[in-house]
């Protein structure tokens, strides 16, 4: 969950040749070796995450990465992760009436599940459905939830009935909860426990797993896969690493060829200054965010004056550059530079950090201070900085003397589960977009059955302001109501926004296709990999 004001579509392309320094030609997929990418991504089915591949459960970045291979949507967005959605599983979509209501989609012609079975407009239905009425607690169903009623006309037409007017529609039949499920291995009302994956995408996956935990998970290419990608190798395989030092070696050993999320900003620096041999470094423009979430309902933060003067104290630019260095930037609202809509909000109202101000703001509203308050974070998630950022945080709250602040770190099994559940007042998160739009920055923390199952509700926001941008097309013209979301939340504060980043992607120099790796929206594309000759 970062974002970055560096100009996103257009800077992938300019990175290019960055990439192909000792590449060789494509291989085109030629049956060899598979292509082994690394990941600090950690895969655990547990009571609190029964299902973390079930597109009807899953939402972060790393299970909808395993999905995107092997699930298709009927949308998809493009290559450079910026701009319109594409048809994928559909051979065409359009809103059918001039309100932004009734959206219409043609399934490609003999599309098939990757076991052969054909897939028509009946199973499209069965699946969104099916995540609408499992309704699971990870939220994720929100992204759906102006959908009134899904009809089909024959095997092949599947048209969207929606509850209002909503401009953004396409995008989220793009998203991995969207994806189209054989009925035959996804039960209508309940989760499918554990890591099987049976669909339509672009590969077919098997993972190998030990104590309830993914090792790894190996990407075959789908001979029945019908869309608009064409995948360059045969066989990846997606291996998870305990820490990014292990991830890194693996890497310089050539054990793995590529690795993605989350390489710590220590790695980063040192590919950047001093590359190991046969090691290629790859910066891309990037959407992720951090900020803390506060359950405002919790006696201690409950008050906005609180929230507020957090908001005064915090210093983003230290975070950023004694964290994070040159990979991260202060971030003033939850929509990111580079987003149509995006505004300083927090900024304007608070300007520079001010102890001064944060206290006057505690006194006009009688709260007696320091006040004592735990900082949670996860410590297996964000990779390996999160912890001291959350120590910067911490160091900056108690030195204005206006709070008592620890930090506890969790799990991640643990720690979303808990903060779903209300157990934390102030938590650590990121967000890594479900499509690269304002709306989808604001709406998932703000709107009814939001991401955060957050108690922060404001009428406003969600009666008026966010009703009103999704019917505006034309996004430039939203951005009136999206900018006054934006000044409603740094009045409130039921989010502090942090910071935004850039992402990485270090690899062997003989593996080409590597800028396409990740998409600007973070989508991992595996299919765009394939085995050169080292420079």
């Amino acid at each position: 969950m970062n974002r970055k004001t560096l100009v996103l579509p257009a800077v992938v392309g300019l990175l290019a040749p960055v990439l192909v320094a000792c590449g060789g030609s494509d291989s085109g997929g030629d049956g060899g070796d598979a292509i082994v990418v690394g990941t600090t991504d950690r895969f655990i089915a547990s009571g609190k995450v029964p299902a973390p591949f079930d597109p009807a459960y899953a939402y972060d970045a790393g299970s909808w990465n395993v999905l995107r291979q092997t699930v298709q949507t009927l949308m998809a967005m493009p290559r450079s992760g910026s701009g319109e959605p594409v048809p994928e599983a559909a051979e065409s979509c359009i809103f059918s009436d001039s309100g932004s209501e009734r959206y219409a989609c043609t399934l490609r012609k003999d599309l098939k599940f990757a076991d052969g079975r054909a897939i028509t407009a009946a199973d499209v239905k069965y699946s969104i459905d099916r995540v609408l009425k499992i309704k699971s607690d990870s939220a994720s169903y929100g992204l759906l939830s102006s959908i009134d009623t899904i009809e089909t006309q024959g095997d092949r037409e599947v048209i969207f009935h929606l509850k209002s007017p909503d401009a953004t529609f396409p995008y989220k039949l793009a998203t991995p909860t969207a994806g189209i499920v054989n009925p035959d291995d996804y039960a209508k009302h309940s989760l499918r426990n554990g890591f099987e994956v049976n669909g339509s995408g672009p590969y077919t996956m098997k993972s190998e797993v030990k104590n309830n935990a993914v090792v790894k998970t190996v990407f075959t290419k789908n001979p029945n896969y019908q869309g608009q990608l064409k995948p360059k190798n045969d066989k990846v395989e997606l291996r998870s690493f305990e820490s990014a030092d292990a991830m890194g070696k693996a890497l310089e050993k050539g054990d793995i060829d590529m690795m993605t999320r989350t390489m710590s900003p220590e790695q980063i620096e040192k590919y950047s200054t001093n590359p190991p041999k046969n090691v290629n470094l790859v910066e891309m423009p990037g959407m992720e965010i951090r900020y803390l979430g506060f359950n405002t309902t919790a006696p201690a933060v409950k008050s906005k004056a609180v929230r507020q003067a957090m908001a005064q104290i915090v210093d983003r630019g230290e975070i950023a550059a004694s964290v994070y260095g040159a990979t991260a930037e202060p971030l003033y609202s939850l929509v990111p530079a580079g987003i149509t809509g995006h505004q300083n909000s927090f900024f304007n109202k608070y300007g520079d950090p001010d102890k001064t101000a944060a206290a006057a703001t505690l006194n006009r509203a009688n709260i007696t201070t320091p006040v004592k308050l735990t900082l949670h974070y996860t410590t297996d998630h964000y990779g390996p900085a999160t912890k001291k950022e959350f120590e910067v945080l911490r160091k900056q709250l108690n030195a204005s003397g206006l709070f008592d602040v620890a930090i506890k770190g969790d799990a991640w099994d643990t720690y979303r589960d808990a903060q779903l559940k209300g157990k934390y007042d102030v938590y650590g998160l990121g967000w890594f977009p479900d499509f690269p739009d304002a709306d989808n920055f604001l709406a998932p923390f703000l709107d009814k059955d939001n991401f955060l199952n957050a108690p922060y509700a404001n009428s406003t926001i969600r009666g008026q302001l966010l009703p009103a941008e999704r019917r505006e097309a034309d996004r430039l013209t939203a951005s009136k109501s999206l900018q006054q979301i934006q000044n409603i939340v740094a009045d409130d504060v039921p989010v502090l926004p942090l910071w935004q980043g850039k992402q990485y992607v270090a690899s062997r120099d003989d593996i080409t296709g590597v800028e396409w790796a990740l998409s600007s929206s973070s989508i991992l594309q595996l299919w765009e990999l394939s085995r050169g000759v080292s420079g």
